[in-house]
């Protein structure tokens, strides 16, 4: 494909970035359809983060799991397999410099390895080894030649360079000061380490968009809408420098409606955890996680099809193929996936499936693997854990039911309080708001986040505990001037004393 084929190539898609509020930034991908096709999530309150780079401090040695645990700092800890270290001896005591390849999972600390790259937004630069790499996503074998000669030519004594999908048919130029400021990247970050004692960070990733905008914007995209005037003009920054010749549109969203909910992203997200997954014929997917494994099974549901019964089968697993592809990407699903297909008699209908899956996720930037259909009638894929799955990110292991169901984290319910608290200020002129929640996420938001919202909203919070919620159901109780509200919260401890009313003073 040329650079005119480029040009002309339909730009159906869009990305909607949703970052008004600092403790949680969101960007989402929609298809040619409108539909929630991927989704990031960032958190102010995160910890550790892939791609950052620390000098470590190692605790311990143990032989038994051929592993050591590593201090980063600020009571975080990481794991590092010795198989990435080569036959260098490992010691406790001893520093090291390591980079986040995994984020902290389930009470396990963050993946750490000694083998340490870093990405432009054309090539990853790798200071441990010399090795030259294409990115097998560009097919043109003209081009990967050309790629290849230009990455030899441009290579810095001593490091290694892997040529990204975004390079294809790229100039020699920006080629270039993509690896002049990789190196500088890297150079501060041996600066870093000379200067600074373990264990200590010396490099973080760039923030959620910009790291979204050097990844994903590609010609498909074709329209940018954010509702924050700062990063509006960073990412028009970014486009003029990366994209010019194909600029998509891009527009500062003021609407008094939260930007997620007009474009039907809020609903989809919802949508992320449900177990069960109907499909347009009216047929049906079941989603199961564990942390092993994830088991999809594929039903007819209430789709009878019109033909006959290979017919039928044949489209319910044609669209369920389709559908699957789209729920791990959405979900972020990685590791190990086994799916129970409609059994087809027909072998060539079998090959055919397997041919479309790959097909599906030729295109997927976490390298995915689909086996053929086993004995069982199962096909089995392996997808690269690039980040945490949307579950984990999300939800937690319910607390009321010994850890068997899973309910929304704490943070996720807290952003839900305050995208709806937004709506009712941005609707009224009140000066205080009465909002009643569960008693934990009442404590979890004033211990965490009460403070700032009202600063950033210039309002008054009130936050009722009400035992009988459940955890993430809440409403809205009164609103009016400071004193009514301040008064009705008087009213309240004085007829139920049993009551626990938060506020950042006392009423």
């Amino acid at each position: 494909m040329n650079n005119n084929e480029q040009n002309t190539k339909e730009r159906d898609m869009k990305l909607i970035v949703n970052v008004i509020d600092p403790e949680e930034m969101r960007v989402a991908i929609l298809d040619r359809r409108g539909r929630l096709d991927n989704l990031y999530i960032e958190r102010m309150l995160e910890r550790q983060r892939t791609g950052e780079i620390y000098k470590a401090r190692v605790d311990s040695v143990l032989p038994g799991m051929n592993a050591a645990f590593l201090s980063l700092g600020d009571g975080r800890n990481g794991f590092l397999y010795l198989n990435d270290v080569g036959n260098a001896a490992v010691k406790p005591g001893m520093d090291m410099l390591v980079q986040v390849l995994k984020t902290p999972n389930r009470g396990k600390g963050a993946r750490v390895s000694p083998r340490m790259s870093l990405a432009g937004r054309y090539l990853v630069l790798v200071p441990s080894n010399r090795d030259i790499g294409v990115s097998k996503r560009i097919e043109d074998d003209d081009e990967r030649a050309r790629l290849r000669a230009l990455a030899r030519k441009l290579r810095p004594e001593g490091y290694g360079i892997i040529v990204r999908t975004m390079a294809a048919y790229c100039d020699e130029e920006s080629l270039a000061r993509d690896t002049s400021e990789l190196m500088e990247e890297w150079l501060e970050v041996e600066r870093k380490a000379k200067k600074n004692t373990s264990p200590c960070l010396l490099h973080r990733d760039i923030g959620l968009v910009e790291r979204i905008l050097r990844d994903e914007l590609t010609d498909s995209i074709g329209e940018i809408v954010v509702d924050s005037l700062d990063e509006f003009e960073n990412i028009s920054a970014f486009i003029e420098r990366f994209a010019a010749e194909s600029r998509p549109e891009l527009s500062l969203y003021k609407g008094n409606v939260p930007v997620f909910d007009v474009y039907g992203i809020e609903r989809a997200i919802e949508e992320i955890h449900d177990r069960k997954v109907w499909l347009p014929s009216g047929s049906y997917l079941v989603i199961d996680q564990t942390e092993a494994l994830t088991v999809i099974d594929v039903n007819t549901g209430k789709y009878i099809g019109s033909k006959d019964l290979r017919d039928t089968v044949y489209h319910t697993n044609f669209e369920a193929a389709e559908e699957i592809a789209r729920q791990m990407r959405l979900r972020a699903i990685g590791g190990i996936v086994v799916i129970d297909f409609i059994d087809m008699e027909s072998p060539d209908d079998g090959n055919k499936l397997v041919e479309s899956l790959q097909e599906l996720f030729k295109s997927d930037r976490c390298k995915a693997r689909v086996y053929g259909v086993t004995e069982l009638g199962l096909v089995e894929i392996t997808r690269k854990r690039a980040r945490l799955d949307m579950r984990s990110i999300m939800s937690r292991s319910c607390p009321f039911c010994g850890g068997l169901g899973w309910v929304d984290k704490e943070e996720t319910v807290a952003m839900k309080v305050k995208r709806f608290l937004r709506r009712a200020v941005l609707g009224s002129n009140s000066e205080a708001f009465l909002t009643e929640l569960h008693p934990a996420i009442a404590r979890y938001i004033a211990e965490t986040y009460l403070t700032m919202w009202e600063e950033e909203f210039g309002r008054r919070f009130y936050l009722v505990e009400s035992p009988e919620y459940a955890w993430d159901k809440f409403k809205m109780d009164f609103q009016g001037t400071l004193s009514r509200v301040a008064h009705r919260v008087e009213a309240m401890e004085r007829r139920e004393a049993a009551v626990v009313v938060h506020s950042t003073t006392s009423a």
